[in-house]
């Protein structure tokens, strides 16, 4: 799945490809500008992290080493 930044006021969310079946352990996130938004699947309106670009990808990098 090809996802882009989308507005912030209107944020796309998609599930990891590694979510499993058991919706009880889901994150979603959104490509946002200011990077990326993070919340619990269960709780829609719940609280958010926003990520920036950069520590994301500093995240990312880490993770493949």
């Amino acid at each position: 799945m090809s996802v882009g930044p989308q507005s912030a006021s209107e944020p796309v969310w998609f599930k990891s490809s590694y979510s499993g079946g058991n919706a009880t352990e889901c994150v979603e996130a959104a490509l946002v500008a200011e990077g990326l938004v993070v919340r619990d699947s269960k709780i829609l309106e719940g609280p958010h992290v926003t990520v920036s670009s950069e520590a994301w990808s500093r995240f990312v990098s880490g993770l493949v080493q």
